[in-house]
């Protein structure tokens, strides 16, 4: 069994930063790729970023320099540093992580965190 569970979402005006946190936990033995997902009402879940466990990292272009994502392999811990926020940028956000967990590798989802931009 793994969890992941996120922190951080909030609601802030335009301009300005949030950081998203993201733990997992449970029987891990290795964390692989994590990345970040957002999605508003009637809309499919889209990526926003996603980091590989060598720290390779890939954005969406509607957040590429303004989002840095960011992850800690001795915490099972993905970050995402949001500035510059928008009012497009509310939505759910959503970890994601690829887990080996007793020989097989495990697709884990966060509950959701919201994150709301006012104008």
């Amino acid at each position: 069994q793994v969890q992941l569970v996120e922190s951080g979402g909030g609601l802030v005006q335009a301009g300005g930063s949030l950081r998203l946190s993201c733990a997992a936990s449970g029987s891990i033995f290795r964390t692989n790729d994590m990345a970040w997902y957002r999605q508003t009402p009637g809309k499919q879940r889209e990526l926003v970023a996603e980091i590989t466990r060598a720290g390779t990292t890939n954005y969406v272009d509607s957040v590429k320099d303004r989002f840095t994502i960011s992850r800690d392999n001795a915490k099972n811990a993905v970050y995402l540093q949001m500035n510059s926020l928008k009012p497009e940028d509310t939505a759910v956000y959503y970890c994601n992580a690829l887990v080996t967990s007793h020989g097989t590798i495990i697709d884990a989802w966060g509950q959701g965190t919201q994150v709301t931009v006012s104008s």
